[in-house]
């Protein structure tokens, strides 16, 4: 082999000038400072709760001392093992894997940022703020907390770091601003907890470096895009640029197989042919990287055969094959074309596809990922949010793992579908106690009606009530009669009768219970004996509508009153004895307590109280104005649950409609809104003790939470009433002082449900209200005792009898314990526990009370299958009707789908009931997300599977991705990280395509993503995460984009190269780009709340309390979106000095950190994830009719105002100087030129288009320039430029929104920003602005342009010439779609056009052309000129101003002749000639030769005078060396 090898170098004739390799890379920086790993850590440890943060910042309180001497690798090494005292071996990799990732940079940098608002004392390593004053020194806090309650507490921030101490409110705050790890917080730590622990005052740590380093955080988590781009039409600057020194190591880089070489191997086996075999790759590499096109018949089959080529490795490289063909496509597709595929592994993928289709609906070449069976959508998740997954689902899988269930036990419990918290409860109405006015399924009035359910699915216009002979709709009222509002319920009832609306309405009285008591005195009492009387001796529905005539006795805002009903029998029964009727003894008093006992049984809230279908209705329902829309609504509502369970054959012709209503799952047979909040806390039951000694106390109190419920739960006892199986699926534990009567009282109902209750088991816990001791705890030991020594149902019938009040009394009197023994007890093996029990054990029960539970001594509490109920109030009663309602709520969550799993374990009944409890608190305590779905293939060929590691928990993934889609590119990347920073089962289907007919992929792509923090051989840290990519072909002309979470907004920030325009060809060494995270984009929502729309033109301003006005912005139409820049930190947003602040207020807002209804609205930005908030507005009362966008001029002082503010803004931003001293020019005099450029040609270009307009006018110049793809040379010199010429000039910026269809290539995204943002890219101020192209030379003032009456229009464009007669066949708008769309219009070009700002707006132009780009750009084929085909095709509904000819004049389409007219002129490509734009340029434009000379003299300049931008990098620069 060593031979051949040798031979073939020779014949290569190596000469040793060796070229460096060539490459490109690409990082991305944050714009903060380098945070410490050690704050990092100790914010991921404080996701876990406030106590374990806490405990580790005790463990590493002086940590940094370590710094000096250790090596920056055994220092990181350190953090990660004091960490890991804190967490399971699954979390220390997550945490590693947070760290490479910088994912809680964010968090510790927003607080450096709150601390830098402060400001910091000078030269302080660590201070304290104590009600807004400062100091450095311990010493000094006693001086400052004496008069701090006079100064007003400072915001605390949700996730403010509290040091636990006594929770008092009326203490001062105190918040230490220090970095963990340091003397310094150690010294400051040890008083402020002390005095914390006291209660003294309350303890808050935010993170502060006092000197942070100078480098910035390198981050990851995103895609680095080379698409390749057309070079149909020449567009490179001929500009020479120097080489980079950057070198590109090609570690790393595995996909070292050339034509069959090895190379990694042979470089290792041969290290002293080094670099003639680096040769001999390139050599091969340049031969096979063939970009020559493939032919459509050979692209067909691509995707099988990418598959077929992963399928066919071994399976722990496949992810690394399937990653290099579809990162490096372009190079690959060649030796893809002979790969050939087997049928039955085509076969097999066809099936697995219908099979996809028909169960998930995914098509062939979707990408998917699935972890644990839910559905993580690529589009919305980045890998900052599926870290956050696999942190939320690691507790799951490691309370699973810890009770010892493994395998498919495992993911059979994990897609449990746990009922969802339900919010609309129902209370079965099937209740004696109600009286019925009307049934609509026996009526006579009802007769006419059809009863057959079917009518439901009948056809019927929109808003028609079906009138069926069924009881679908139920209404009944719980009314007391003697209340105001009770008349005009009544009425409304009667109104519903009468209109025959198909609601049957029932009614429940609540009147006074006593029982010796007279109708003459009580009119409550009197009503109802006399609705009696009617009912008994006429009818129902008589009575009923009685009640209403008697009611309309009563004027409006008096009550019923006791004359009124006398008289009203007197008038109406002159016959009826009112003695017998209303009296004392009136034979008419039967079921009176009914309604009142049914009332206080059901658990519901004040009267009057209305149930519909028994779903209570809120008390803001219930006024009778809104009632009857409401009812109606609800009807209409119901129908369609109704249509679909008669659609389902659920509902048939012989069911009975309130059953199955009430058979339903939310129907329970009281209300408890402590049982069925939707805010639930459980305990962690998943700990194993080490333990199970709770006679010990000392012992128990060194415990964690987690461990002491694991005792608890080892050594309880209980009461039992199992099923068949002997397993029960709710354990219910009772807590309290059994010394009172509350607690006595709350065992014994609990111990009454037991009895009629299977499958339950009841335990208890004393916890005593005093130190626990032989006298307070006599009941529970002796409960205690029976339950060790007594058969269950024995030990239960003793405990009910001892908890009786009169029993109680007798032990109170003296009475021995044996003197109360039952029948069947073992009196003498009771006796003697009993005798014997130590009160040891009580002590570690009221120690579990108060730590873990967090009751007081003496507080009592129900737990559920872990879920704490509780405290109880002194009064609050828990009845045996609650424990029925607990259980249910229980049993329906998903305690009895686990018992069904845990039953086919085949357990004991004890450790099976144990189980059921501890794996039931464990999936109702995971916050409800999506449903898990089961995906399952027919694989033996096209799927590819990795087995997890034994004995380990593992997350199960599932990947369905075509591997060459972009979603492959992300996703092999993903994949490849997840799997090595945790235990992974995965399963990869290959979902191919067929069929292609063009490249499935154009570009070259790299995922940057680390599963841990990586280091150099000379264990200091590496320069951080890079974009690699090495083996370009050197032929196809690049351009670099980044793909980034949807919240980021990156620019390039240092570069020598065109971006834009990477060849290879003509660059030695590397192209190294530097970008720079600039802003976290805060993004909302915002509406007018009385209106219910968006506020149009509301303007927002955000910043921080030192500088309130750092960034603004306008709020679309378009759902009512706003964004703004921010970075990590706390903000404050308001509405816009001016007409904002003038007309709006804030009303309410959510998703932000200061509570609903605060003036401020503060956000903090803590993370890299995005941030979205909901903001309502609402008019000031007296500005109710004013528009904010109204014609009416803006008086001169705000104009001035908002100048000033830009004009700062600006500066801050640009380093323009803005010469705005003499800001007392008149606004109109002004010109705005708004242009876009990306690449260095069109950059030159740029700069020649301003040197033109700035030649013809007088008028001062302002230029807006898209910052987004701008250049970091164009942006180092344009200020130069701005100052030598003396016009102004900004950068605007904004992010394409989440919601609006995404364009995937570069020129068709700046294309989208030439026109769909133009109502917002601009302050309000800025009334007219005119959009030239880069490649425009103007010949003319635009003054004249601006000036130009549009005619109503909102712009005005130039439509394309017609006298250049030999281009005719190329004029695509004279037929087909454009000639009949456009009808008698002309076709206008983008190159040029004016607009009104004003009117824009006014008529949500910017809306509209949005709306109508949403519908057209998901067909990938339209709009194939996006800038241009938008404004032509809604020429109907926004009005275009067509500009005089001479505007624009462009060779192409433009004769000679016109040529000397014209104002302006385009560099237009000609499809004809194809000519390159430069040689057009100088051919064409006689001055562009003279200008272009004139700017490369003043770019000299600049450079001559500035160090060159490698300099003052050079420090930097090292971060390159890969």
């Amino acid at each position: 082999m060593k031979k051949v090898l040798l031979l073939t170098l020779l014949v290569l004739n190596i000469h040793q000038g060796i070229a460096a390799p060539k490459g490109v890379t690409a990082s991305l920086k944050a714009k903060w400072s380098m945070t410490p790993f050690l704050l990092e850590t100790s914010e991921f440890i404080g996701e876990d709760g406030n106590e374990k943060f806490w405990h580790f910042v005790d463990t590493v309180k002086e940590l940094t001392v370590y710094k000096q001497g250790e090596s920056v690798r055994s220092y990181y090494n350190l953090i990660i093992k004091k960490a890991a005292q804190f967490l399971t071996h699954l979390q220390v990799n997550l945490l590693r894997f947070a760290l490479s990732m910088r994912s809680y940079s964010p968090a510790v940098h927003t607080s450096q940022q709150i601390a830098s608002d402060e400001p910091p004392p000078e030269a302080c390593p660590a201070f304290v703020s104590i009600h807004g004053q400062h100091s450095c020194s311990t010493k000094e806090i006693k001086k400052l907390l004496k008069a701090a309650a006079d100064r007003p507490k400072p915001y605390l921030y949700k996730n403010d770091h509290a040091y636990p101490g006594v929770n008092k409110t009326d203490v001062p705050v105190v918040i230490l601003y220090a970095e963990i790890g340091t003397k310094k917080f150690n010294s400051f730590h040890k008083v402020l907890s002390e005095k914390a622990e006291e209660g003294t005052l309350v303890y808050v740590l935010r993170h502060f470096v006092a000197k942070p380093k100078p480098q910035k955080v390198l981050l990851s988590g995103y895609g680095v895009e080379l698409a390749i781009k057309s070079t149909e039409y020449k567009a490179v600057d001929d500009t020479k640029v120097k080489d980079s020194k950057t070198v590109i190591n090609a570690e790393g880089d595995e996909n070292d197989e050339v034509e069959g070489f090895l190379f990694g191997t042979l470089k290792k086996t041969h290290p002293e042919l080094q670099k003639q075999l680096g040769e001999l790759q390139k050599h091969l590499l340049e031969s096979t990287n063939d970009m020559a096109p493939l032919k459509v018949w050979e692209m067909q089959d691509l995707s099988f055969q990418a598959a077929a080529r992963i399928m066919s490795v071994p399976k722990f490289d496949a992810l690394k094959v399937m990653r290099d063909l579809s990162q490096n496509f372009p190079s690959r597709a060649r030796s893809l074309t002979r790969v050939a595929v087997k049928q039955e592994m085509r076969k097999e993928i066809e099936k697995n596809q219908k099979h996809l289709g028909e169960t998930m609906g995914i098509q062939p070449g979707d990408g998917e990922l699935f972890i644990n069976g839910l559905h993580i959508d690529l589009d919305t998740h980045n890998p900052f949010s599926i870290l956050d997954i696999l942190r939320g689902e690691a507790k799951v899988l490691e309370g699973l793992h810890n009770l010892g269930i493994k395998g498919e036990h495992q993911s059979k419990l994990l897609r449990l579908p746990v009922n969802t918290v339900d919010d609309s409860y129902a209370l079965d109405i099937r209740h004696p106690a109600i009286m019925w006015m009307n049934d609509i399924e026996n009526d006579q009035m009802y007769r006419s009606w059809p009863a057959s359910v079917q009518e439901l699915l009948r056809a019927t216009f929109p808003g028609v009530i079906r009138q069926i002979r069924r009881n679908f709709f139920n209404l009944v009222l719980f009314l007391d009669p003697l209340q105001e509002e009770t008349i005009e319920l009544v009425k409304l009832a009667e109104l519903f009768y009468k209109h025959k609306i198909p609601l049957r309405i029932g009614f429940v009285f609540v009147v006074n219970t006593k029982d010796e008591i007279d109708g003459f005195s009580d009119a409550g009492v009197g009503f109802y004996r006399l609705l009696n009387y009617i009912a008994d001796e006429y009818d129902l529905s008589q009575a009923v509508m009685s009640i209403v005539s008697l009611y309309n006795k009563v004027d409006v805002g008096e009550t019923l009153s006791a004359d009124t009903i006398s008289g009203y029998l007197k008038r109406k029964y002159p016959k009826a004895n009112q003695e017998r009727i209303l009296g004392a003894d009136s034979e008419y008093d039967h079921k009176r307590k009914d309604g009142a006992l049914f009332y206080r049984k059901s658990g519901l809230g004040a009267l009057p109280l209305a149930l519909f279908n028994g779903v209570p209705l809120n008390p803001d329902e219930m006024d009778p104005e809104e009632l009857e829309t409401i009812i109606l609504q609800r009807i209409m509502d119901t129908t369609s649950a109704f249509q679909r369970a008669v659609f389902m054959g659920q509902l048939t012709e012989s069911s009975d409609v309130v059953d199955h209503l009430m058979e339903q799952a939310n129907v329970v047979p009281r209300m408890n809104p402590l049982i069925l909040s939707t805010d639930r806390k459980y305990l962690d039951l998943t700990g194993t003790p080490i333990v199970d000694d709770w006679e010990d106390t000392t012992m128990f109190s060194y415990l964690e939470s987690k461990d002491k419920t694991a005792v608890i739960i080892k050594r309880m006892k209980y009461f039992i009433n199992s099923g068949e199986d002997g397993m029960t699926a709710v354990t219910v534990w009772v807590v309290g002082d059994f010394e009172k009567v509350s607690g006595r009282k709350l065992l014994l109902n609990a111990l009454k449900h037991v009895k009629s209750s299977p499958g339950l088991r009841v335990g208890v816990i004393d916890n005593p209200s005093g130190k626990p001791s032989e006298d307070n705890t006599v009941l529970y030991r002796a409960v205690w005792a029976s339950l060790l020594t007594q058969k269950n149902k024995v030990a239960a019938e003793f405990a009910q009898k001892l908890l009786k009040e009169e029993i109680s009394q007798l032990l109170k009197q003296g009475t021995k314990m044996k003197d109360l023994g039952i029948q069947g007890m073992d009196l003498d093996a009771f006796e003697k526990k009993f005798n014997t029990l130590e009160v040891d054990f009580i002590r570690s029960q009221q120690m579990f009370c108060q730590d873990v539970l967090k009751l007081r001594p003496g507080q009592r509490a129900v737990i559920s299958n872990g879920r704490i109920l509780g405290p109880f109030g002194e009064q609050e009663e828990f009845t045996v009707e609650d424990f029925h309602l607990l259980e249910r709520i229980t049993l329906s969550g998903s305690a009895e789908k686990v018992k069904a799993n845990v039953k086919q374990m085949g357990m004991k009944p004890k450790q099976a009931s144990d189980l059921v409890m501890k794996v039931d608190a464990l999936l109702a305590a995971v916050p409800k997300g999506e449903v898990r779905r089961d995906v399952s293939f027919k694989d033996t060929q096209s799927v590819l599977h990795l087995s997890p590691r034994e004995n380990e928990v593992f997350y199960d993934i599932v990947a369905i991705v075509d591997p060459l889609t972009r979603e492959a590119q992300k996703i092999s990347s993903l994949l490849i990280v997840l799997s090595q920073v945790v235990n992974v089962k995965l399963q990869v289907f290959m979902n191919c395509r067929a069929k292609l007919s063009e490249l499935p992929l154009k570009s070259f792509y790299r995922f940057v993503l680390e599963p841990d923090v990586a280091f150099l051989a000379n264990d200091t840290t590496s320069p951080g995460p890079v974009a690699r990519f090495t083996e370009l072909p050197e032929s196809p002309l690049l351009t670099l984009n980044m793909i980034t979470p949807e919240s980021w907004m990156v620019q390039a920030e240092h570069s020598l190269h065109d971006l834009d325009n990477i060849h290879l060809q003509e660059v030695n060494g590397v192209v190294a780009a530097e970008f720079e995270l600039e802003h976290l984009l805060l993004e909302g929502h915002c509406f007018d709340l009385s209106t219910g729309q968006p506020p149009r033109g509301l303007q927002f301003t955000l910043g921080m309390s030192q500088d309130p006005l750092m960034y603004d912005t306008i709020v679309m139409a378009n759902l009512g979106y706003f964004q703004l820049k921010a970075n990590p930190g706390a903000w404050i947003l308001r509405l816009r000095k001016g007409r904002s602040e003038d007309i709006y207020q804030i009303v309410t807002h959510d998703g932000t950190d200061s509570p609903p209804d605060a003036e401020d609205v503060i956000v903090v930005l803590n993370s890299f994830h995005s941030k979205i908030i909901k903001v309502r507005v609402q008019k000031k009362a007296e500005k109710i009719d004013e528009d904010l966008l109204s014609e009416t001029s803006e008086s001169k002082g705000i104009w001035d105002s908002i100048v000033s503010v830009w004009s700062t803004f600006e500066k801050s931003i640009t380093g323009g100087d803005s010469k705005k001293d003499e800001g007392e020019k008149k606004k109109e005099d002004i010109l705005n030129i708004f242009s876009v450029a990306s690449g260095h040609l069109y950059e030159r270009f740029l700069r020649i288009m301003m040197l033109s307009v700035f030649r013809h006018t007088n008028t001062p110049v302002k230029f807006w320039f898209l910052k987004n793809y701008l250049s970091p040379s164009f942006k180092e010199t344009i200020s130069h430029m701005a100052k030598s010429y003396g016009f102004e000039y900004e950068l605007v910026q904004y992010k394409w929104p989440r919601w609006l269809h995404q364009q995937t290539e570069k020129q068709r995204i700046i294309w989208g920003y030439k026109i769909l943002f133009l109502d917002v890219l601009f302050p309000l101020a800025v009334d007219k602005i005119i959009f030239v192209d880069a490649d425009q030379i103007v010949r003319a003032d635009l003054k004249e342009l601006r000036d130009l009456d549009l005619e109503g229009a909102p712009y005005g464009y130039t439509p394309f010439c017609d006298s250049r007669k030999e281009m005719e066949g190329y004029r695509f708008w004279k037929s087909g779609y454009w000639a009949s769309h456009l009808g008698q219009r002309k076709y206008h070009i983008s190159a040029l056009y004016v607009v009104d700002l004003k009117k824009f707006r006014k008529i949500a132009a910017g809306d509209r052309l949005r709306g109508q780009y949403q519908a057209l750009s998901q067909d990938p084929n339209s709009l194939s000129n996006l800038d241009q085909d938008l404004p032509n095709n809604m020429i109907h509904q926004v009005a275009i101003k067509s500009l005089p000819q001479e505007w624009l004049w462009c060779e192409t389409w433009c004769d000679d002749a016109s040529k000397v007219t014209a104002k302006t002129i385009d560099l237009c490509n000609n499809p004809k000639t194809k000519e390159p734009k430069l040689m057009a340029a100088a051919r064409i434009v006689p001055e562009w030769v003279e200008y272009d000379k004139e700017i490369k003299e003043l770019l000299r300049r600049v450079q001559e005078q500035t160090p060159t931008p490698s300099l003052h990098k050079k420090a930097e620069n090292r971060r390159d060396e890969l």
